[in-house]
Protein backbone atom coordinates (compact mmCIF):
# COMPACT_ATOMS: atom_id res chain seq x y z
CA UNK A 1 0.00 0.00 0.00
CA UNK A 2 1.17 3.51 -0.87
CA UNK A 3 0.34 6.44 1.41
CA UNK A 4 -0.08 9.67 -0.54
CA UNK A 5 0.22 13.01 1.30
CA UNK A 6 -2.20 15.53 -0.18
CA UNK A 7 -1.52 19.08 -1.28
CA UNK A 8 -4.75 20.85 -2.23
CA UNK A 9 -4.18 24.17 -3.96
CA UNK A 10 -6.44 27.20 -3.67
CA UNK A 11 -5.25 30.60 -4.86
CA UNK A 12 -1.65 29.38 -4.74
CA UNK A 13 -1.84 28.17 -1.15
CA UNK A 14 -1.96 24.76 0.46
CA UNK A 15 -5.41 24.31 2.01
CA UNK A 16 -7.82 21.66 3.22
CA UNK A 17 -11.55 21.76 2.57
CA UNK A 18 -14.38 20.35 4.66
CA UNK A 19 -16.62 18.04 2.61
CA UNK A 20 -15.53 19.74 -0.60
CA UNK A 21 -16.83 23.18 0.42
CA UNK A 22 -14.58 25.91 -0.99
CA UNK A 23 -16.03 28.37 1.52
CA UNK A 24 -14.70 26.20 4.34
CA UNK A 25 -11.06 26.16 3.27
CA UNK A 26 -8.37 26.29 5.94
CA UNK A 27 -4.92 27.49 4.90
CA UNK A 28 -2.11 25.26 6.15
CA UNK A 29 0.84 26.58 4.19
CA UNK A 30 1.39 29.64 1.99
CA UNK A 31 4.23 27.80 0.25
CA UNK A 32 3.07 24.52 -1.35
CA UNK A 33 6.56 23.76 -2.67
CA UNK A 34 7.98 23.95 0.85
CA UNK A 35 5.19 21.65 2.02
CA UNK A 36 6.05 19.19 -0.74
CA UNK A 37 9.70 19.29 0.31
CA UNK A 38 8.68 18.50 3.89
CA UNK A 39 6.72 15.47 2.71
CA UNK A 40 9.72 14.29 0.70
CA UNK A 41 11.98 14.65 3.74
CA UNK A 42 9.50 12.65 5.83
CA UNK A 43 9.96 9.69 3.50
CA UNK A 44 6.85 9.62 1.33
CA UNK A 45 7.25 8.05 -2.10
CA UNK A 46 4.50 9.98 -3.95
CA UNK A 47 2.64 13.29 -3.79
CA UNK A 48 -1.06 13.80 -4.44
CA UNK A 49 -1.80 17.32 -5.69
CA UNK A 50 -5.19 18.83 -6.54
CA UNK A 51 -5.83 22.16 -8.26
CA UNK A 52 -9.08 22.99 -6.45
CA UNK A 53 -9.67 26.21 -8.35
CA UNK A 54 -9.05 24.31 -11.57
CA UNK A 55 -11.60 21.66 -10.65
CA UNK A 56 -14.30 24.34 -10.45
CA UNK A 57 -13.07 26.35 -13.45
CA UNK A 58 -12.55 23.37 -15.74
CA UNK A 59 -9.00 24.43 -16.56
CA UNK A 60 -5.73 24.85 -14.62
CA UNK A 61 -5.67 27.71 -12.11
CA UNK A 62 -2.65 26.90 -9.93
CA UNK A 63 -0.01 26.11 -12.55
CA UNK A 64 2.63 28.31 -10.91
CA UNK A 65 2.27 26.45 -7.59
CA UNK A 66 2.43 23.07 -9.34
CA UNK A 67 5.49 24.16 -11.31
CA UNK A 68 7.17 25.20 -8.05
CA UNK A 69 6.43 21.81 -6.50
CA UNK A 70 7.87 19.97 -9.50
CA UNK A 71 11.00 22.11 -9.35
CA UNK A 72 11.47 21.52 -5.62
CA UNK A 73 11.05 17.75 -5.22
CA UNK A 74 12.04 14.58 -7.05
CA UNK A 75 8.99 12.61 -5.91
CA UNK A 76 6.50 11.48 -8.56
CA UNK A 77 3.40 13.68 -8.49
CA UNK A 78 -0.15 12.69 -9.35
CA UNK A 79 -2.27 15.72 -10.22
CA UNK A 80 -5.99 16.33 -10.55
CA UNK A 81 -8.26 19.32 -11.04
CA UNK A 82 -9.39 20.89 -14.31
CA UNK A 83 -7.88 18.28 -16.65
CA UNK A 84 -10.63 17.95 -19.24
CA UNK A 85 -8.92 17.92 -22.63
CA UNK A 86 -5.84 16.41 -24.25
CA UNK A 87 -4.06 19.75 -24.62
CA UNK A 88 -4.15 20.30 -20.85
CA UNK A 89 -3.18 16.71 -20.12
CA UNK A 90 -0.25 16.76 -22.55
CA UNK A 91 0.96 20.05 -21.10
CA UNK A 92 1.12 18.59 -17.60
CA UNK A 93 2.84 15.46 -18.85
CA UNK A 94 5.47 17.56 -20.60
CA UNK A 95 6.20 19.31 -17.31
CA UNK A 96 6.90 16.02 -15.55
CA UNK A 97 3.63 15.07 -13.87
CA UNK A 98 3.84 11.31 -13.30
CA UNK A 99 0.09 10.63 -13.29
CA UNK A 100 -2.92 12.76 -14.12
CA UNK A 101 -6.29 12.31 -12.47
CA UNK A 102 -9.39 12.77 -14.62
CA UNK A 103 -12.59 13.35 -12.67
CA UNK A 104 -15.43 15.32 -14.24
CA UNK A 105 -14.38 14.40 -17.78
CA UNK A 106 -14.58 10.70 -16.87
CA UNK A 107 -18.34 11.21 -16.55
CA UNK A 108 -18.82 13.78 -19.31
CA UNK A 109 -16.32 12.50 -21.89
CA UNK A 110 -15.29 8.85 -21.35
CA UNK A 111 -13.71 8.73 -24.83
CA UNK A 112 -11.18 11.30 -23.63
CA UNK A 113 -10.15 9.03 -20.75
CA UNK A 114 -9.73 6.08 -23.08
CA UNK A 115 -7.63 8.08 -25.55
CA UNK A 116 -5.52 9.56 -22.73
CA UNK A 117 -4.86 6.11 -21.26
CA UNK A 118 -3.91 4.81 -24.70
CA UNK A 119 -1.47 7.64 -25.37
CA UNK A 120 -0.05 7.70 -21.83
CA UNK A 121 -0.10 4.09 -20.57
CA UNK A 122 0.20 3.78 -16.80
CA UNK A 123 -0.11 7.52 -16.30
CA UNK A 124 -3.86 8.16 -16.23
CA UNK A 125 -6.08 7.70 -13.19
CA UNK A 126 -9.80 8.25 -12.80
CA UNK A 127 -11.02 10.24 -9.82
CA UNK A 128 -14.36 9.02 -8.52
CA UNK A 129 -15.84 11.34 -5.90
CA UNK A 130 -19.07 10.07 -4.36
CA UNK A 131 -21.80 11.92 -2.50
CA UNK A 132 -24.61 9.78 -1.07
CA UNK A 133 -23.49 6.93 -3.30
CA UNK A 134 -23.56 9.00 -6.51
CA UNK A 135 -20.65 10.39 -8.49
CA UNK A 136 -20.08 14.13 -8.01
CA UNK A 137 -18.56 16.35 -10.71
CA UNK A 138 -17.51 19.97 -11.36
CA UNK A 139 -15.40 20.20 -8.21
CA UNK A 140 -18.08 18.29 -6.28
CA UNK A 141 -20.60 21.05 -7.01
CA UNK A 142 -22.93 18.73 -8.96
CA UNK A 143 -24.07 15.14 -8.47
CA UNK A 144 -24.66 12.77 -11.37
CA UNK A 145 -26.98 9.76 -11.52
CA UNK A 146 -24.08 7.32 -11.88
CA UNK A 147 -22.74 5.12 -9.07
CA UNK A 148 -19.04 4.70 -8.34
CA UNK A 149 -19.13 1.06 -9.43
CA UNK A 150 -20.81 1.93 -12.74
CA UNK A 151 -18.21 4.59 -13.51
CA UNK A 152 -15.30 2.34 -12.54
CA UNK A 153 -16.57 -0.53 -14.67
CA UNK A 154 -16.85 1.81 -17.65
CA UNK A 155 -13.04 1.90 -17.81
CA UNK A 156 -12.21 -1.74 -17.06
CA UNK A 157 -10.67 -2.29 -20.49
CA UNK A 158 -9.25 1.23 -20.99
CA UNK A 159 -5.82 0.77 -19.41
CA UNK A 160 -6.48 3.16 -16.53
CA UNK A 161 -3.69 2.96 -13.95
CA UNK A 162 -5.80 3.59 -10.85
CA UNK A 163 -9.10 4.81 -9.45
CA UNK A 164 -9.00 7.36 -6.65
CA UNK A 165 -12.19 7.00 -4.65
CA UNK A 166 -13.25 9.82 -2.35
CA UNK A 167 -16.19 9.78 0.02
CA UNK A 168 -17.07 13.47 0.02
CA UNK A 169 -19.11 13.23 3.21
CA UNK A 170 -15.98 12.21 5.10
CA UNK A 171 -13.44 14.43 3.38
CA UNK A 172 -11.72 16.84 5.74
CA UNK A 173 -13.70 15.93 8.86
CA UNK A 174 -11.39 13.23 10.28
CA UNK A 175 -14.11 10.61 10.75
CA UNK A 176 -12.15 7.74 9.23
CA UNK A 177 -12.13 6.25 5.75
CA UNK A 178 -15.22 4.64 4.32
CA UNK A 179 -13.54 1.25 4.09
CA UNK A 180 -16.77 -0.58 3.28
CA UNK A 181 -17.58 1.50 0.19
CA UNK A 182 -13.96 1.58 -0.95
CA UNK A 183 -13.72 -2.19 -0.73
CA UNK A 184 -17.02 -2.57 -2.59
CA UNK A 185 -15.57 -0.57 -5.47
CA UNK A 186 -12.27 -2.47 -5.36
CA UNK A 187 -14.18 -5.74 -5.56
CA UNK A 188 -16.29 -4.49 -8.49
CA UNK A 189 -13.35 -3.56 -10.73
CA UNK A 190 -9.94 -4.92 -11.68
CA UNK A 191 -8.35 -1.46 -11.60
CA UNK A 192 -6.29 -0.63 -8.47
CA UNK A 193 -8.28 1.56 -6.07
CA UNK A 194 -6.81 4.29 -3.87
CA UNK A 195 -8.87 5.38 -0.86
CA UNK A 196 -9.44 9.04 -0.03
CA UNK A 197 -11.54 11.10 2.33
CA UNK A 198 -11.52 10.97 6.13
CA UNK A 199 -8.26 9.21 7.01
CA UNK A 200 -7.85 10.40 10.58
CA UNK A 201 -5.32 8.38 12.55
CA UNK A 202 -2.68 5.66 12.57
CA UNK A 203 -5.53 3.25 13.34
CA UNK A 204 -6.91 3.93 9.85
CA UNK A 205 -3.54 3.04 8.37
CA UNK A 206 -3.43 -0.20 10.38
CA UNK A 207 -6.98 -0.98 9.23
CA UNK A 208 -5.93 -0.69 5.60
CA UNK A 209 -3.06 -3.09 6.24
CA UNK A 210 -5.41 -5.89 7.34
CA UNK A 211 -5.73 -8.86 4.95
CA UNK A 212 -9.31 -8.04 3.96
CA UNK A 213 -8.12 -4.67 2.60
CA UNK A 214 -5.49 -6.18 0.32
CA UNK A 215 -7.41 -4.99 -2.74
CA UNK A 216 -6.92 -1.34 -1.73
CA UNK A 217 -3.74 -0.14 -3.41
CA UNK A 218 -3.19 3.02 -1.40
CA UNK A 219 -4.68 5.85 0.61
CA UNK A 220 -4.52 9.64 0.56
CA UNK A 221 -4.04 11.57 3.76
CA UNK A 222 -4.42 15.29 4.17
CA UNK A 223 -5.78 17.05 7.21
CA UNK A 224 -4.60 14.41 9.67
CA UNK A 225 -1.02 15.05 8.55
CA UNK A 226 -1.35 18.81 8.82
CA UNK A 227 -3.02 18.61 12.22
CA UNK A 228 -0.38 16.23 13.55
CA UNK A 229 -2.90 13.45 14.16
CA UNK A 230 -0.72 11.09 12.13
CA UNK A 231 3.00 10.75 12.63
CA UNK A 232 4.23 10.23 9.05
CA UNK A 233 7.24 8.19 10.11
CA UNK A 234 5.09 5.87 12.23
CA UNK A 235 2.63 5.41 9.37
CA UNK A 236 5.35 4.69 6.82
CA UNK A 237 7.07 2.33 9.24
CA UNK A 238 3.84 0.37 9.69
CA UNK A 239 3.44 0.07 5.92
CA UNK A 240 7.05 -1.04 5.46
CA UNK A 241 6.68 -3.62 8.23
CA UNK A 242 3.50 -5.00 6.68
CA UNK A 243 5.26 -5.30 3.34
CA UNK A 244 8.27 -7.02 4.96
CA UNK A 245 6.13 -9.59 6.76
CA UNK A 246 3.86 -10.15 3.79
CA UNK A 247 0.69 -8.83 5.36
Amino acid sequence: MILYPAIDLKEGRCVRLVQGDMARAKIFNDDPAAQAADFETQGFSWLHVVDLDGAFAGEPRNAAAVDAILARVSLPVQLGGGIRDMKTLDAWMSKGIARVIIGTAAVRDPAFVREAARLHPGKVAVGIDAKDGRVAVEGWAQTSSMTAEELGQRFEDAGVAAIIYTDIARDGILKGLNVEMTLALAQAVRIPVIASGGLASIEDVHRLLQPDCALIAGAITGRALYDGRIDPRAALKAIAEAKRTGL
